[in-house]
């Protein structure tokens, strides 16, 4: 049988001070042929991992100076205007406080290298994973499979800001939550196991034909509690010192969720020539009511091997290999929570009912469930070529695809009267239809020198086909750093038209002193022909934001919002490029995306002025003003709408990955046992030519496909060189 063992260690440093990560693991694997009618195999390995610091990726949500990138751009270590005399105090005399002196009510910017210094995030993770297999031949050409596995999972997150981090400084009126900390353990476990039945069998030597049986079952438990306090009076204990502090609510979960399906699939082939594929499965899912538990899913597929007919001889020097296919099939989704069909109720610890003898704890609705959830269900159409050319020196692969997903699962917004925000339901159809297209080329090949390309691209298209009840338009709503923004519409999903556009009003510059009457009292108002802005007409001044009156009526108002962009690309794609030479290899790998929108509402916030004393972009300076009346920067944040004033071109061409290495020569390293060293340096995130003005045009912080190319306080890909050494013994 094969044996291996494997051990891995890995210590590497964030990308800020104090994060980084530790992982170590271990790994035994066996695939042993007991008899000519018996194969058993078993996989087992062990990870711990540590990882602490700041999570980058992590934007805030409605607190985003609580992220990394917000608290970088807004904090300011000079206090008050360049007119107080104390304005050019150094860095020196403020490094001890890590609050921006110029703070406000509410407001929590903080330095954020002492916060990341002061901060403690630890998560520790173990993990184990075991997996095994048994094939038995019970007769000639009929196999049983039976194969299973398990993964458990461990993890545990301490937490702990002392006063002298953003969340623990009890100067603060925001939380003003004085040292605290928090420990969360969880703990996971899943199992899955396939069993199956293979007939396969050839006939006359021309005909060949599998079938498959089987069934497969699958679970994932996971529970996890933990517990938090506040006011430590000993914050040199961190985490240790809890149990002296105010206790806050504890926190105990428990859920699970199973899979059943049963499933077959029968092939067919005839000289190796064509080829014709169906299959049946049906899935059965405790996430949906007992009524709506299980869906059924058919495929089939068809494919000719033009390379094999006498017609295609002629052609044998050019063409090396030609396939023709197309499949057609249904494919099934259940990603939701698991109690998600469920109603649940709460019993919040700060309500109750009065009676006579105390207060008693009352219940509520915390979520709205629905019983008719169902899978969400997807027909594609694929019809695909697949070409070798000149000796397979040229692969060509095209698909062309056609997706229509109907009964959507999404956690739709609900409107406030209904006394919730959002439920899951099965909402409308969608279509996705595109091309694919992968060329492999083998440009130069010698003794002693190679260079072969491989290219993709892709484009995509999405319509939406039908919405629920009828309705001809869906709106998406957003929460991120002012909540003054979350009434506001930001996308549209209308039918008949791309999901997850982006919905509201047309910037059209600034207003100018020509739209206003100049006062006898020295003030301005507004002309009665020119439209407002949303805000009143009294308030308007020169300089402030400007939309366009769509529907011509003068004034401005929800029915003057439209589609203002689209996140969704024309097209995508990469290319990377292998050359070797004797015993060095490189590797350029590029990628693109061309077309698609970006909302920047990083420009809102920092090119605006929603806060005051609050660092802004530097484009900010070049604003309207009565000396810079050219300027198409307003002079103040204006109504606190969507408008296609931040929605950008969010085309890029990247540098992916590119990567130098060297075998040393097999001659050098006869005597010492060692098979091959291979050394190499690599960087990743190199270059990005984008005309997008933020940090990173590869983006979107909500995981949602009615909320795509969204940006704020993202952080972006960090820019990685690694060097390695490769030993084989």
């Amino acid at each position: 049988g094969n044996y291996s063992v494997s051990l891995n260690v890995q210590d590497q440093k964030g990308v800020i001070i104090n994060s980084g990560f530790k992982r170590y693991g271990a790994r035994l694997i066996l695939d042993q042929k007991v008899n000519n009618k018996l194969k058993v195999g078993f996989n087992f390995n062990y990870s711990y991992t540590k990882t602490y610091g700041m999570v980058v990726s992590s934007y805030g949500g409605s607190s985003p100076l609580l992220s990394l990138m917000g608290s970088i751009w807004a904090y300011r270590p000079i206090a008050g205007s360049p007119n107080d005399d104390d304005y050019d105090q150094s860095m020196d005399d403020l490094i001890d406080d890590g609050r921006d002196p110029d703070i406000g009510s509410g407001d929590n910017r903080y330095n954020p290298i002492i916060n990341a210094q002061n901060t403690v995030n630890n998560r520790f993770a173990h993990a184990i994973i075991a997996n095994g297999y048994m094939q038995y031949e019970l007769i000639k050409g009929l196999s049983l499979k039976i194969s299973g596995g398990v993964t458990t999972t461990f993890r545990k997150n301490n937490a702990f800001y002392n006063s002298n981090t953003s969340l623990g400084d009890s100067r603060y009126s925001y939380g003003a939550l004085g040292p605290f900390g928090n420990i969360l353990n969880q703990q996971l476990f899943n199992y899955v196991n396939e069993n199956t039945l293979t007939y396969d069998k050839i006939f006359n030597k021309d005909h060949r034909i599998n079938v498959l049986l089987g069934a497969t079952f699958q679970g994932v438990q996971s529970n996890s509690n933990g517990y938090s306090s506040y006011y430590l009076p000993n914050e040199s204990l961190g985490v240790n010192g809890l149990d002296e502090g105010v206790p806050s609510y504890p926190i105990s979960t428990n859920t699970k969720n199973t899979l059943a399906s049963g499933l077959s699939r029968i092939n067919y082939s005839y000289k190796s020539t064509y080829y014709l594929t169906a299959s049946f499965r049906t899935d059965g899912s405790s996430k949906f009511a007992s009524a709506n538990h299980w869906s059924y899913f058919p495929s089939a597929g068809l494919s000719w091997r033009l390379s094999n007919e006498s017609f295609m001889e002629t052609l044998g020097s050019v063409i090396s290999d030609a396939k023709i296919r197309a499949t057609y099939g249904v494919t099934g989704n259940n990603r939701v929570s698991d109690y998600a069909y469920l109603t649940t109720i709460a019993v919040p610890v700060g309500s109750g009912y009065t009676f006579s003898d105390g207060i008693d704890p009352g219940a509520s609705y915390a979520s709205l469930g629905n019983n008719n959830l169902k899978w969400e269900t997807t027909t594609q159409l694929d019809i695909g070529l697949d070409l070798e050319l000149l000796k397979s020196r040229i692969s060509l692969s095209a698909d062309y695809y056609k997706k229509n997903t109907s009964n959507l699962l999404l956690n739709a917004s609900l409107p406030g009267s209904t006394g919730y925000t959002a439920a899951y339901a099965n909402i409308g159809k969608v279509q996705n239809s595109g091309l694919e297209i992968t060329l492999n080329t083998t440009n130069i090949k010698t003794k002693d020198f190679s260079w072969s390309s491989s290219f993709n691209i892709s484009f995509n298209r999405s319509k939406v086909l039908g919405l629920a009840n009828g309705e001809n338009s869906l709106t998406s709503y957003v929460k991120w750093a002012s909540n003054s923004y979350s009434t506001a519409p930001s996308y549209i999903a209308r039918v008949g038209q791309p999901i997850s556009m982006f919905y509201g009003y047309v910037f059209d510059g600034v207003y100018q002193y020509s739209d206003f009457n100049y006062t006898s009292n020295g003030t301005y108002v507004l002309k009665d022909n020119v439209p407002n802005n949303t805000n009143t007409r009294v308030s308007i001044q020169p300089g402030n934001i400007k939309f366009k009156d769509i529907n011509g009526d003068g004034v401005l108002d929800a029915n003057d919002e439209t589609v203002i962009g689209n996140p969704n690309p024309d097209y995508f794609g990469g290319f990377s490029n292998n050359f070797s030479y004797k015993g060095f290899d490189l590797n350029i790998f590029f990628q693109w995306s061309y077309g698609n929108d970006i909302m920047n509402a990083n420009r809102y916030v920092y090119e605006g002025g929603i806060v005051q004393n609050r660092n802004q972009f530097a484009s900010f300076a070049n604003r309207w003003r009565p000396d810079n009346q050219t300027s198409n920067i307003p002079n103040n944040a204006g109504p606190n709408i969507y408008s296609s004033r931040v929605v950008e071109d969010g085309s890029f061409l990247r540098l992916k990955t590119l990567q130098l290495g060297y075998n040393l020569p097999a001659n050098w390293l006869k005597k010492s046992g060692i098979k091959s060293i291979r050394a190499y340096v690599s960087g990743q995130n190199i270059i990005t030519w984008t005309k997008y003005s933020g940090p990173d045009p590869e983006v979107s912080i909500f995981n949602s496909a009615l909320t795509q190319g969204f940006d704020f306080s993202a952080y972006p890909r960090a820019r990685t060189l690694t060097a390695g050494i490769n030993i084989i013994f």
